[in-house]
């Protein structure tokens, strides 16, 4: 009798739903586990569903273009005997046709007359899946909009066409509030100055791009700018590559950076908390997660490495490898690129003195560094050269005041100045 085991959806972040944009089997294909099933995207990375067994696909249950949440049904597959005792994701208690439809997540506030208008959850409406992700991004309640498709089906462009007659709306003040009402920016026709070419924004640059304009807009930034000597830090990590490598690691100087702001952030817990949703109090964090930019061919990515605290330089390091690659080839998934306590964004690889990095809300603080370069610096007796590091602190004023971010740079300075400070 055969053996049919179905395959779901396992865990993937705190998203409702992500979209399904390649199916990589059929019925009647014979998988080995560990083989990719399809592939997901959310609002920061791709990522492929593997097959937790082996055996022979008998249905596939989704297509391009849908929507899936954790413990949707993929397929079903006919597998050996042997197989049965492979671990498999849980079903949901109820089928998921008949689960209540996940909670849209929170949206941007509209801005309509100056006032700033909340998008509601509106009422029944139709619309495509990429529409109404699409109005989610702009924070546009449906509801709202007048559809020009076939039975009042909305489009993406009567999407748009709703924000530009908002945004084409008077501006008036609010009372006793803050207007931040913006004129909409003028449609300029480029091709008239000469010859253009129209590139689409990847999906990571448009997404990450609205939270970064919503993460500067939202929390007042301050930068506190440090030169830390590193001339015996760098020569200690040159000391060590030999004996990273053999064991195939590559050992740069991100693994110190992360442990001297691990040390920080237990100096200054400030630093690893974030605000409360209603602003009145802090979220303070026992747990060290330090995340770092990683340069990928369609932007920026965060991964986060966890739990800091508790590993050495060269595990660090390893982890550091496995991240970033897995970001490039756009295997991360969501997973890895949450709950950090706080970032680094390096670009000395690149170059560049000093930079103002926007943060990465919910955190409260991010880490800068440049590009380190050889300068004369006074001993107390002649000028000698040493290698100095441009470090450029941002964070949330309203979490941290200027003293606790000179303190916290002024302590970063003295690890890093002196390694042997890290063992203490």
């Amino acid at each position: 009798m055969p053996n049919i085991k179905e395959v779901r959806v396992p865990d993937i972040g705190n998203f409702p739903e992500v979209d399904v944009i390649e199916v990589l089997v059929k019925e009647g294909d014979v998988v080995k586990a560990e083989d990719s099933l399809l592939t997901l995207e959310s609002d920061k990375a791709t990522m492929d569903i593997p097959a937790p067994f082996g055996g022979t696909v008998k249905s596939v249950r989704v297509k391009a273009g849908e929507k899936v949440a954790e413990g949707s049904l993929i397929l079903t597959m006919e597998v050996a005997e042997e197989a049965v005792s492979q671990p498999v994701v849980p079903a949901p208690a109820s089928p998921v046709a008949q689960a209540s439809p996940p909670p849209n997540p929170p949206q941007p506030p509209l801005v309509r007359g100056g006032e700033m208008v909340v998008a509601a959850s509106g009422g029944k409406v139709h619309a495509s899946p990429s529409v109404r992700a699409f109005a989610r991004e702009l924070g546009v309640d449906l509801s709202l909009v007048n559809g020009s498709g076939p039975k009042r089906r909305i489009l993406k462009e009567d999407v748009q066409a709703f924000v530009k007659a908002e945004l084409a709306k008077p501006r008036g003040g609010v009372s006793g509030g803050l207007n931040l009402g913006l004129s909409a920016m003028p449609a300029v026709d480029f091709a008239k100055f000469g010859a253009v070419e129209i590139k689409p924004l990847s999906k990571i640059k448009k997404i990450s791009g609205a939270n970064l304009h919503r993460n500067w807009v939202s929390a007042p930034h301050v930068t506190q700018f440090e030169e830390v000597d590193i001339t015996d830090l760098e020569a200690f990590r040159k000391g060590m590559l030999d004996e990273a490598g053999k064991q195939g690691v590559k050992l740069t100087l991100l693994p110190f950076l992360m442990k001297a702001v691990v040390a920080g952030l237990k100096a200054y817990p400030e630093f690893n908390s974030s605000l409360a949703a209603d602003g009145e109090s802090l979220v303070m964090k026992k747990y060290c997660h330090i995340g770092f930019a990683a340069d990928t061919p369609d932007g920026l990515v965060v991964p986060v490495i966890r739990d800091v605290d508790q590993k050495g330089l060269l595990d660090i390091a390893r982890e550091l490898g496995t991240l970033s690659a897995k970001a490039r080839e756009k295997k991360i998934s969501p997973v890895e690129m949450q709950g950090g306590s706080m970032s680094i964004s390096s670009l000395g690889g690149i170059g560049g003195t000093y930079f103002t990095p926007i943060l990465n809300s919910p955190e409260v603080a991010i880490l800068g560094v440049s590009r380190s370069t050889i300068k004369p610096v006074w001993n107390g007796k002649e000028f000698a050269p040493r290698l100095m590091l441009p470090l450029s602190l941002s964070y949330d004023h309203r979490v941290i005041d200027g003293a606790l971010g000179a303190r916290m740079t002024s302590f970063l300075s003295a690890l890093l100045s002196d390694v042997r400070r890290m063992l203490l």
